[in-house]
């Protein structure tokens, strides 16, 4: 069953088109992974989805969440469904985090905003939260600021605030990027295991076909704007079928792709 129906995706500024009828599905507890280079519209589309789109965008398609259009729908409505329905996690935890915040409340704000939990209730569930992205001393971890952080222990506050209540659908936009090689490993085992256990839907973007076919099953890969192959990630690492998605793999295998690690 899908959850999130996207088709014929379109964002536009002026006369150029970026994302060019984009569509795709995503059922309940689904993996996807969109693939593509620099300015390949990957990161565009899934702000359009959400309805985050710069300013100047001209989006047009259509975007159901449960057979419900969220194009044309108001700021405010949109906003009711962030953080409730949909999350994402950004690249950077150091600049989509508020600096002048203690993490700890800024885990608690979805939780009283959306599940209408009072302060204590709300800063108890935070603790909890810093607990399961593997911060060390939760209670302490909480009321730190962020520069005082880890850039990994930024992110895991980053996926601990998109999880926290609990969405259907969670997209993360290239969420290891900054981080070395030991640490990225760590924050993909903690995002696998946790919208396992929420049987939440993920929609993952980045540029490294290697790190997608470790937590995706499906993946569509995308080149100026456009979907140019889409399917399972076995299946495309496998027997890729365009020309662009071979040079991905290709490049992916130089630095070390085992496709036992894709299959399992």
């Amino acid at each position: 069953m899908s959850v999130l129906e996207v088709r014929d995706l379109t964002v536009r500024f002026g006369e150029s088109v970026v994302v060019d009828r984009v569509s795709f599905d995503l059922d309940v507890g689904a993996r996807l992974g969109i693939i593509g280079e620099s300015g390949s519209g990957k990161t565009l589309t899934a702000l359009a989805v959400i309805g985050l789109a710069p300013e100047g965008a001209d989006v047009s398609g259509s975007v159901r969440l449960d057979g419900a259009e969220l194009l044309g729908r108001s700021e405010r409505e949109l906003a009711d469904l962030r953080g409730d329905d949909i999350t994402m996690v950004f690249q950077s935890p150091l600049t989509s985090l508020n600096p002048l915040q203690r993490v700890g409340r800024q885990v608690a704000e979805p939780l009283r905003l959306h599940h209408g939990l009072g302060r204590a209730a709300a800063a108890d569930e935070a603790v909890r939260w810093c607990g399961r992205v593997g911060l060390p001393d939760p209670e302490r971890s909480a009321q730190a600021f962020p520069h005082q952080l880890s850039g990994g222990q930024r992110q895991r506050i980053g996926i601990a605030i998109a999880l926290a209540c609990r969405p259907r659908i969670l997209i993360a936009d290239e969420p290891t990027t900054a981080l070395d090689v030991t640490v990225q490993r760590e924050v993909l085992d903690l995002l696998d295991t946790l919208i396992a256990e929420q049987g939440t839907g993920l929609l993952f973007i980045t540029h490294d076909i290697a790190l997608v076919a470790q937590v995706a099953r499906q993946l569509m890969v995308m080149r100026a704007g456009a979907v140019v192959e889409h399917g399972d990630v076995g299946d495309l690492v496998g027997r890729p079928q365009h020309d662009y998605t071979r040079q991905l793999i290709a490049a992916a295998r130089a630095t070390g792709l085992d496709e036992q690690d894709v299959a399992r």
